[in-house]
Formats: structure tokens, sequence, C-alpha cells
């Protein structure tokens, strides 16, 4: 009888003395877990400074607009940005932010065709004014009146000759380099730019007169 009460004693205080002992091992590890969890904002998981602010603009562009004020001011400033990209394309040669007329490489091929050559159409208007300002001081003077007529003479056989020159040769090229691709409208492209100064030229020329020109573009 001894022998049974003291078991049945100690069986309880063994249950009891059991359950407190897995409860605290559960609050052990559950204190583990929380100190032992990683800050979500600290160490390599921070996004840099460049990368939030990406975000941040990324976040502000998918922004539907609340107003249609807030809806202009975004098109402004879409088309304001488009526009200075599409500038300094022009300066850059860029194709991806040029007009839609210059890129492709037919037309970046007329372009460093043109500025490769001295092309007379680009003198005409210079010409023109010298032409111009001989017609007055020929009034007076024989000669320069006869100068003035020589000179315009040779301006425009020279410049009809040219440009029958440059049409032809660009056709040819055209024909030779791109068989399969479009090309509506490169040969008035490229006579286009011949009558502009050079320095003039827009988008910018990026070869140099005389330059050999590469057989792919």
């Amino acid at each position: 009888m001894g022998t049974l009460k003291a078991r049945a004693l100690s069986t309880p205080y063994r249950q009891t003395l059991r359950g407190q002992t897995v409860f605290r091992r559960r609050d052990t590890s559950d204190e583990t877990s929380v100190e032992e969890a990683p800050d979500p904002i600290s160490g390599k998981g921070r996004p840099t400074p460049k990368r939030r602010d990406a975000e941040a603009e990324r976040r502000q562009r998918l922004k539907p607009p609340r107003n249609r004020r807030e809806a202009s001011q975004k098109m402004r400033d879409r088309r304001r940005t488009e526009r200075v990209r599409m500038q300094e394309a022009l300066r850059s040669g860029d194709e991806r932010h040029l007009p839609a007329r210059d890129r492709g490489p037919v037309r970046r091929f007329c372009r460093d065709f043109v500025d490769a050559r001295w092309n007379v159409a680009e003198w005409l208007l210079p010409l023109l004014g010298l032409i111009l300002v001989l017609s007055f001081a020929g009034a007076t003077s024989p000669f320069l009146a006869w100068l003035q007529v020589a000179l315009w003479t040779a301006t425009i056989i020279g410049t009809v000759f040219d440009t029958l020159l440059l049409i032809w040769r660009t056709r040819r090229e055209l024909l030779r380099r791109f068989p399969d691709e479009n090309r509506r409208g490169a040969v008035a492209y490229a006579v286009l730019r011949s009558s502009q100064l050079r320095r003039l030229r827009l988008p910018k020329p990026q070869v140099q007169r005389g330059s050999t020109l590469p057989d792919r573009y």
C-alpha cells in the first residue's frame, strides 16, 4: 500500500513537472526564434538609395493621375523628357531616340554618304548671297556685272550636275548594300541633307569628309 501511494503521489507531480518542462522548452524556442529573426531592413537586404529612388520614380509614373490637371502635367513632363532625349540623340546620333524619319540603317547610310563627300548644293545659299551683293555692285562696274553672271551660271550648272551625280550614286549604293530593305524616300532624304551646311545638319555628321564607309550598317 505504501508503495502504491508513493507512486500515485509521484505520478501527478511528474506529469506536472513534465508539463512545466515542455512549456518552458516551448517558451525558450519561441524566444530563440524571435531573437534570431533577421532584421528585414538591415544588412544587405536594404535597398541602396539609387534603387530606392528608381523604384519611387517608377511607382510615380505608374500611379494614375487623380484629376485632369495632374494628367496634363504628366503629359507635359513626358513630352519634355522625350524632346530632351531627341535633341541629345540628334547631336550624338543615338538611333534609339531619333525621330522616325532618321531611324534605320538605310537613313544612316544616306547621312554618312552625304557627309563623306563635298556637295556643291550646300554652298548654294552662300553663293546666292554673294551673287546678290554683286548684282548691286555691278550697276557701277561692268566687270562686277560680268562676274555676277558668270558666278550665277557656274553655281546653277554645278549644283544641278552634282545633285544628279549624287542621286545616281546614292541609288546605286542603296541597291547594292540594301537590296531587301525599304528604300522609299531615301534618295530624297540624301538630296535634302546635301543642300544643308555641314555644321547645321541634324543629326550631326558622324564621319569626316573623304572617309571610307563600311559595307554593312
